[in-house]
């Protein structure tokens, strides 16, 4: 990727009052449709029974088991996360994207005149003709522990640095036991994709801020993607619409269900399942009322393992369909195509 133009902070282009840059507004044809339905079939599941073998798990599996072969993604209820340390998540994340901006600052991604992957910013503009995303974030390296930039963690919010450490924990806890029962479903061993995600897996936290926008139908907050990930875990915003997903060309609105995760397919397990687990295009729109924020932690094999279909997975009638790489040397291709709207799921087709 060549070198980036930084731009200037979505949050305070949108207190200002000035009219939208025409590196914000997407081409006719591209922007959001208000009137989209929700998706109200997708489906909730109950992480507590999921799992069990006392006959009440099947109703689980089978609603995953459409989860995965519709939507690629779905919600996930029953887990150690109280209701209430959910709501100090989105709160600590809200305060901060309210604090002043040369506090945020604190924690720039600008180092000099480098945009770096990690810290507070945007991803900045690659090229000319760019469609600039509606949102600020906070990008932080959280798993393993020793790769942490703590001197791009916040120090304010005072309690910033705590929360983080234990959603990481919990967060890992859900994740797991997801990558469980994908398994199951494969009919791999119940453990293959844990192992394969290991201690030494990466994992990032990304806290999104899309302020209020006065034409939130020329906008879009995150542009049409699929995750680079193994499996994405979101923490939504409590009250504020915005995350939608496509199905069959069609976008549908993903429904707010207040205390639910939900869980995100990401190219990587579409990779490693050889294509019957669908990693789904989505994309965040704006608002002309309220700002909204989540909370999205990206699970992600360790850069230097490869990425290829499991063996169980692949047989005469169902051909390997994915060229076998490095992760590294996928995720340096999958964020180099992100900022020009190509999709690297298919680059990796064979």
């Amino acid at each position: 990727m060549g070198k980036e133009e930084v731009v200037e902070m979505v949050q305070e282009l949108a207190e200002s009052g000035q009219a939208l840059p025409g590196c914000y507004i997407l081409p006719e044809k591209q922007r959001p449709d208000r009137a989209s339905p929700s998706a109200l079939d997708i489906p909730v599941i109950d992480l507590s029974l999921l799992l069990r073998e006392t006959g009440c798990e099947d109703d689980q599996a089978k609603r995953l088991q459409y989860a995965v072969q519709s939507w690629g993604l779905f919600q996930v209820i029953g887990y150690d996360l109280s209701p209430s340390f959910l709501d100090e998540v989105r709160d600590v994340v809200r305060k901060f994207f309210q604090l002043p901006m040369d506090v945020k600052q604190k924690s720039s991604n600008l180092k000099g005149e480098k945009l770096e992957p990690e810290g507070y910013g945007n991803y900045g503009v690659a090229r000319k003709d760019q469609i600039i995303d509606w949102n600020d974030r906070l990008y932080l390296s959280v798993q393993p522990e020793e790769k942490r930039r703590l001197d791009l963690w916040p120090e304010n919010p005072c309690s910033f640095r705590e929360i983080l450490h234990e959603y990481t924990i919990q967060t890992r806890k859900v994740a797991e036991l997801v990558l469980l029962a994908l398994a199951k479903l494969l009919k791999l061993e119940k453990n293959y994709f844990v192992n394969q995600l290991g201690d030494t897996a990466e994992v990032r936290a990304r806290f999104n801020y899309y302020p209020r926008c006065s034409r939130p139908d020329l906008v879009l907050g995150i542009n049409p993607h699929s995750d680079g990930s193994l499996i994405t875990i979101l923490l939504p915003d409590k009250e504020v619409e915005g995350l939608q997903v496509l199905r069959d060309g069609d976008w549908f609105k993903v429904p707010i269900i207040p205390h639910a995760l939900l869980i995100n397919l990401g190219n990587q397990i579409q990779i490693m399942s050889n294509g019957i687990f669908k990693s789904p295009v989505h994309r965040v729109t704006a608002n002309s009322e309220k700002d909204r924020i989540s909370v999205a932690m990206f699970y992600s094999l360790e850069p230097e393992k490869t990425l290829e279909a499991a063996e169980g997975v692949v047989d005469e009638t169902r051909p390997c369909l994915y060229k076998k790489m490095r992760v590294k040397d996928f995720l340096n291709i999958f964020f180099e195509k992100y900022t020009q709207g190509v999709s690297t799921i298919e680059w990796a087709r064979i």
